[in-house]
């Protein structure tokens, strides 16, 4: 309790510091022409000494502006520039003011006039960037051009990152087609399409809630040229070495009351489609979460860590993707949305894995040679009934998802073969319900989720595994596990939310309901090993009452938002029903955050938050299960609890007028936890993993910095990013308790710089430094680097060339392991008929392997991983 309260009091300092550190100035007013009607789209900009820009604004249809900034200075100069009428400069004083303008007219005699967008400009909250401005020859999506947008980060998967931050809602004409999915439109949707990439700052999906509950998180909107798109693009390529093939055919159709995009996409030169109909939003991957239907892996064979680069150069796959999405507006502001995605996908892997355990006692090192094939058949489809408006909001969403995957793995072990067969399938079915309408003089919120969750899986391995605790010391010829996992989940709200001046009350109280049943059973040659610590019918009851109060309170540059959650769990279990166990816990879990816009480029953010996390299903049967083909592993019935205080603050810059964007975020977070996990390493590097109840504190510190930089004269993109992790915590190994301090540092700098107009340089430049510390001793520091230089060439009108070089750098355990790839392209475009030919030629230096390491908690595994040959390729891509 003394422990809480110390917390508690440093969190408040902490946030007490934030608020005061920063005092502001407000000048705001009105503008008017010399008829008293206001006048938009003055920019008025508020100057320091040496003409430093301290704050901007534009003004709105009613001549609103409002300038925020902070300085030291006893005056500033105030400058008001509008086209036809004549500037206005002044010196004011250095204090939060009110001041009115009247424009007076002025017209000037132009001989020549040359209109130049800007590239990027700001009014509200909303962010546009010009695409022409960014757009070269060589760019064919939109994912080119977002990619190159400073403030906006692209992940390799495709999620977009907006000053560090996913963006929380993906729209097309302020519709939102994909429900997250938005590497469909983003990788197929043709740039020359595009007018505005816009960000939307502080973005509430829900129109109803716009001004009461406000949002931290950006949304991106891809504005059209036209009111009427049919577009889209189809590709077809062939190769050599083997025979290599590519197709994508996908159009696309936006209209003010349709939206249709649908494609088929087959390959087998490296590109994963599957990255295509991946959920990237925040707002839909929050949803996801707490509809609790994503796929849980219980068993696996033994896998291979992939490179960290480009998948076109190692993943070795023969993929097709089929995906329909619709979406038709309805009377009364009603949408009828409709999402099926089929994807069918085989992956060979080959590589061989050399794996160091680390003990306060001795090293153990095991070698292992793997081939392994994975095949994936999985289904997706959702059907949504939407109503977005300002008086109220309905959402009801079906969904089901079937996946019907296999995985076999050919494995060698110092000398001895082993083959693993693994059947995992998973179904889900989920509805999903909300419903926001107005009672008088507040909102009123009904939502509730069903759904329900089949995963049945088995294992088979041969020969048989850990003899000596599955068939009393002999050995035999092979091993089943089979799992099955049955899961029904509901969750029920109802809210209320009301306004009181500046102030927004939110009141929620629901009831969350989780059954889950989980049978499994372990077979040596076919012969159930009848004994109950190596079988599980285990069944699982978990119940939640909870009541929240949020309040809300935002004004011109300050925002609060507290959330104090009230939550009464109960818990019970039971395995072959002779073990009972029941626990109840009520927890109070407060969040705290607060964010000042300081000026109109600056602004600073703190949180707090503590939560409480309980065991589930997987973390308390004590049948053993064995999970792979060295790992079998139980829990002893221990009931996990823990405790998370979570510590932020964040620094955001974003100026619009120079180009320039930054953010610093630090992150610390305390884990306490009840229980301490025990793994025992034989020899062969089978792991057995067992719980005791000791209470032990996992500690986290994260820093992240970010910062880029557009130079329009020279069409040059700038970024860099820095981020930094430690954590520290006790793990048992071997019976023997260990202090573990994992460290990890990344830095990234990228330059997309347009040279001249016929030579473009793309650079990117990623370091990551990982090591690990056990007990007093320090294990190596090992250190990833990936290198990539492209030179893109525009000799002639119609004509594009490229060089493309990654040069990678990896510290084994005992030498440094350098890769060098080179790949050739050359493009022809008929302009007539909007047709690109390409000739590529990858992998010239026909680099055949790649070697990493990764650490983990106690461990380091070095792997090298076979890749994809020097290959021939021959394209066609046509725009639809």
């Amino acid at each position: 309790m003394k422990r809480e309260k110390t917390i508690s009091y440093k969190v408040f300092l902490f946030l007490l510091f934030t608020t005061i550190s920063f005092a502001q100035n407000t000048i705001r007013g009105q503008i008017f022409d010399n008829e008293k009607s206001p006048v938009s789209d003055v920019t008025v900009v508020l100057y320091g000494t040496d003409d430093t820009i301290l704050s901007y604004s534009i003004s709105d249809f009613e001549g609103n502006y409002n300038l925020k900034f902070t300085t030291t200075l006893k005056e500033v100069k105030l400058q008001i520039k509008a086209f036809n009428y004549e500037s206005v400069i002044e010196i004011v004083t250095n204090e939060t003011q009110t001041k009115n303008y009247t424009l007076t007219p002025s017209v000037t005699k132009l001989k020549e006039v040359i209109v130049k967008e800007s590239s990027i400009r700001k009014k509200g909250d909303t962010l546009s960037y010009n695409v022409a401005s960014f757009a070269s020859e060589k760019d064919r999506t939109i994912a080119d051009i977002i990619a190159k947008m400073p403030g906006i980060d692209v992940l390799p998967d495709g999620k977009i990152l907006y000053q560090g931050k996913p963006i929380n809602k993906y729209y097309i004409e302020g519709l939102d087609l994909l429900e997250g999915k938005y590497n469909l439109a983003n990788k197929n949707l043709p740039y020359n399409q595009v007018s505005k990439v816009q960000i939307l700052e502080n973005h509430q999906p829900i129109k109803v809630l716009d001004s009461l509950v406000f949002s931290e998180n950006a949304a991106l909107n891809i504005k059209l040229k036209n009111n009427v798109s049919v577009t889209g693009q189809a590709e077809l390529g062939v190769g050599m070495n083997p025979v290599l093939y590519e197709a994508n055919i996908t159009p696309l159709l936006f209209t003010k009351t349709k939206q249709i995009l649908t494609s088929y996409q087959t390959n087998n030169i490296g590109n994963n489609i599957n990255d295509q109909i991946k959920t990237l939003t925040l707002e839909d991957l929050i949803d996801n979460f707490d509809n609790n239907n994503e796929k849980e892996d219980w068993l696996s064979i033994q896998g291979i860590s992939t490179p960290n680069f480009s998948e076109k150069r190692w993943l070795d796959n023969r993929s097709h993707l089929i995906s329909m999405n619709f979406l038709q507006k309805l009377k009364n502001e009603y949408q009828l949305k409709s999402n099926i995605s089929y994807s069918n996908d085989y992956f060979l892997q080959n590589g061989n894995t050399t794996t160091q355990y680390f003990t306060s006692l001795d090293t153990i090192r095991l070698s292992e040679t793997k081939q392994n094939r994975l095949f994936g058949n999985n289904l997706e489809t959702n059907l949504i009934l939407e109503r977005n408006s300002k008086k109220n909001y309905l959402k009801n969403k079906f969904q089901f998802k079937g996946f019907w995957d296999s995985q076999t793995g050919f494995l060698n072990q110092n000398s001895i073969q082993i083959n693993q067969r693994l059947t995992n399938h998973f179904f889900s079915f989920n509805n999903n319900f909300k419903n926001i309408f107005t009672l008088g003089k507040q909102l009123v919120t009904f939502h509730s989720n069903i759904s329900l969750n089949i995963t049945p899986q088995s294992i088979i391995i041969n020969p048989g595994q850990f003899p000596d605790f599955l068939n009393n010391g002999n050995a035999y010829e092979q091993t089943n596990q089979s799992v099955e996992n049955k899961v029904f989940f509901t969750n029920n709200a109802l809210s209320f939310t009301k306004a009181l001046k500046k102030f927004s009350i939110n009141q929620r109280v629901g009831f969350l309901y989780e059954n889950e049943n989980l049978d499994s059973q372990i077979f040596t040659n076919l012969i159930l090993v009848d004994d109950v610590e190596f079988q599980n019918k285990f069944n699982w009851n978990k119940a939640k009452i909870y009541s929240q109060t949020q309040v809300q309170y935002k004004n011109e540059s300050w925002r609060f938002d507290v959330n104090l959650p009230i939550n009464y769990y109960n818990f019970a279990w039971n395995n072959f029903q002779d073990y009972k166990e029941n626990k109840n816990r009520f927890v109070f879990e407060p969040r705290i955050s607060i964010s000042n816009e300081i000026t109109s480029f600056w602004k600073i953010s703190a949180n707090y938050n503590r939560s409480y996390q309980f065991g589930n299903v997987n973390q308390l049967y004590n049948g053993y299960i064995l999970t792979g083909y060295r790992n079998i592993q139980r829990f002893n019935s221990v009931f996990p609890e823990m405790i998370n205080d979570g510590f932020s603050f964040g620094i955001n810059y974003r100026n619009p007028v120079k180009s320039w964007f930054g953010s610093f975020f630090y992150t610390y977070s305390i884990l306490q936890n009840n229980i301490l996990y025990s793994i025992s390493i034989n020899q062969f590097g089978a792991s057995e993993l067992q719980t005791f109840r000791i209470d032990n504190e996992r500690k986290n510190h994260n820093l992240n910095f970010k910062l880029s930089k557009y130079i329009s004269e020279i069409k040059s993109t700038f970024t860099l990013n820095s981020s930094f992790s430690k954590s520290t915590f006790f793990q048992l190994v071997n019976n023997n308790l260990n202090e573990i301090s994992n460290n990890n540092s990344v830095f990234e700098l990228k330059i997309n710089s347009e040279v001249t107009d016929k030579f473009e340089v793309e650079l990117k430049s990623n370091v990551v430094f990982s090591k690990n510390k056990i007990q007093e001793t320090e294990n190596k520091l090992i250190a990833n680097q990936l290198h990539s230089f492209n030179l893109n060439f525009y000799p002639k009108e119609n004509h594009y060339l490229a060089l493309k070089s990654e040069f990678l750098i990896n510290n084994s355990f005992t030498t440094n392991v350098k890769s060098e790839f080179l790949d050739f392209l050359y493009r022809y475009t008929w302009k007539k008929k909007n047709i690109d030919f390409e000739f590529q030629l990858n992998n010239i230096f026909n680099t055949e392997s790649y070697t990493t390491i990764a650490v983990s908690d106690f461990s380091y595994t070095e792997t090298n991983f076979q890749l994809r040959p020097r290959q021939v390729f021959f394209k066609m891509r046509f725009s639809l």
